[in-house]
């Protein structure tokens, strides 16, 4: 059976391998995407912001100056009664502004004709008027504007009008102020270029990162992969190295004591094969040779009653071993019930007791702690009978000559604690925490273990779990061997409680 758990764990290993395989891939693939995208992202956002800005604070310095040159224009005109402007201090006037920010600063009658212009080619090409629509939107107050201006342009510019007014409200002129929007494209380049260079180095050193980070995830993975193609081999000695207390950690210490767990039920089966073909050998060898003797004849008639009483012994052992079995196929199945009934404890121990009586007289036993009043509980009285039978044959084999065994009972009132105890060389330390388990023997010489198959405690155990506890056990070497255990006392809540659940 355990080899095709293992050859399923090796199944899985190596779909897993063909998985894992692109794992690190995908994993880079995927943390280096979504960097891109946010460089991508951000870049848009940084573009379309610093355009907006700029293009908002071009056209707020644009406002400050046709505003200034709106009122120099009007002093001028002031200054001469307003019936003409002096064209060459205008434009000197207007030169001096248009260097300032780099512009050009013209002017135009309410017919959109221009009068003066800092930039005298630009209407070279004949088209010396501003259209009609610019000027009514100019005259409303103010204009912006980033285009060609109805044609004077050949690329965007950026451009803003102010109407020039008179005291009685009549608008004489407008004064424009237009800057090449050229300079936007070379910022936004500049933008760009500062950008991408410091995006590409983030990128490179982020790629290192994640290469390495991803490469340290994907190791215990990876390690956990080649101790799955080990354990395929029958190789548990493999384990996977833990660094760290996150997901992968936990995960890698699990594994590690599935491992151990695979390893001790790998040693446990070989021992379990092993016991049992001594088992089984032993026996039907024995029954075998004698039933063979006494058909031909080599055993005479007057001992073929000492001979079939060995072989009755032989068959009960036969029994008692397939029996553990059966036991031990319900338990995996799940499919061992209680049916709880409330009986004298006591009562039970006594015939256990009396069944071993001729082991007991041969080594010469003290029998302590029988002569009490009956022990009423509530349990499966079958259940705890094979329970109490367990524990007492495991002391009657472990008992030295001339030793005692002891049962010892007390009661709190929801519950009866039964004690077994035998002296003996006891259980070494090292052991203890295993004789629960299946096929364990803690004898592996079999010099007072001959007939176990290390299932007896293993069975014990999931008993009393089933009745709602647990059973301990406490040794000191060369002194004694304890089990302990409680079930519910008859009559009271946790017996109740313990009939409806399996009723």
């Amino acid at each position: 059976m355990f080899r095709v758990q293992a050859a399923a764990v090796f199944h899985f290993g190596r779909m897993g391998f063909s998985m894992q395989k692109n794992l690190f891939t995908k994993y880079f693939t995927i943390c280096a995407g979504m960097i891109l995208a946010s460089i991508t992202v951000l870049g848009a956002l940084l573009m379309g912001f610093a355009s907006q800005y700029f293009r908002s604070d071009k056209l707020k310095v644009l406002d400050r100056y046709v505003s200034q040159a709106t009122a120099l224009t009007l002093t001028d005109y002031q200054k001469n009664n307003y019936l003409y402007i002096d064209e060459t201090t205008l434009n000197s006037v207007y030169s001096v502004l248009a260097d300032a920010i780099e512009a050009t600063i013209f002017l135009s009658d309410t017919e959109g004709k221009i009068l003066i212009c800092t930039d005298t080619e630009l209407f070279a090409s004949g088209k010396d008027t501003v259209p009609e629509s610019i000027l009514k939107q100019a005259a409303s107050g103010s204009y912006r504007e980033t285009g060609r201006l109805g044609g004077a342009y050949q690329s965007r510019n950026y451009t803003v009008a102010r109407p020039i007014g008179l005291p009685n409200g009549q608008i004489t002129g407008f004064v424009f102020v237009s800057a090449s929007a050229n300079s936007l494209s070379i910022f936004l380049g500049q933008l760009l270029n500062m950008f991408l260079l410091s995006s590409l180095t983030m990128v490179v050193i982020a790629f290192i990162v994640i290469y390495f980070v991803t490469a340290r995830m994907v190791k215990p993975l990876r390690d956990m992969l080649a101790a799955t193609q080990s354990f395929s081999r029958g190789d548990y000695t493999v384990r996977v190295q833990v660094n760290s207390s996150d997901e992968i950690g936990q995960l890698a210490n699990e594994f590690n004591y599935m491992a151990e767990a695979l390893a001790r039920n790998e040693a446990m089966n070989r021992s379990f094969v092993a016991n049992v073909s001594h088992e089984l050998k032993t026996p039907m060898t024995t029954i075998g040779g004698f039933v063979d003797g006494i058909l031909d004849g080599t055993i005479p008639k007057e001992k073929h009653h000492q001979y079939l009483a060995i072989v009755s012994g032989e068959v009960k052992r036969l029994s008692r071993m397939v029996r553990s079995m059966l036991d031990l196929a319900k338990i995996e199945a799940g499919e061992m019930k209680l049916n709880p009934a409330e009986f004298d404890l006591n009562s039970t121990v006594c015939q256990v007791i009396f069944s071993f009586e001729q082991a007991i007289e041969a080594k010469n036993l003290d029998i302590i702690g029988l002569d009490v009043d009956k022990i009423m509980v509530s349990a499966d009285p079958d259940l705890m009978h094979q329970v109490v039978y367990n524990l007492i044959e495991n002391a009657v084999k472990f008992v030295n000559e001339g030793g005692y065994i002891e049962v010892k009972y007390h009661s709190d009132g929801a519950r009866t604690l039964v004690a077994i105890r035998n002296s003996g060389s006891g259980i070494a330390p090292q052991d203890l925490p295993n004789v629960f388990e299946r096929f364990y023997k803690t004898d592996r010489s079999r010099s007072q273990d001959k007939t176990g198959v290390g299932l007896g405690l293993y069975i014990v155990r999931t008993v009393i779990q089933l009745h709602g506890s647990e059973i301990h056990v406490s040794s000191k070497e060369g002194e004694y061997t304890e089990f302990a255990f409680s079930i519910p006392s008859a009559g009271t809540k946790s017996s109740q409680n313990l009939f409806r659940k399996n009723g």
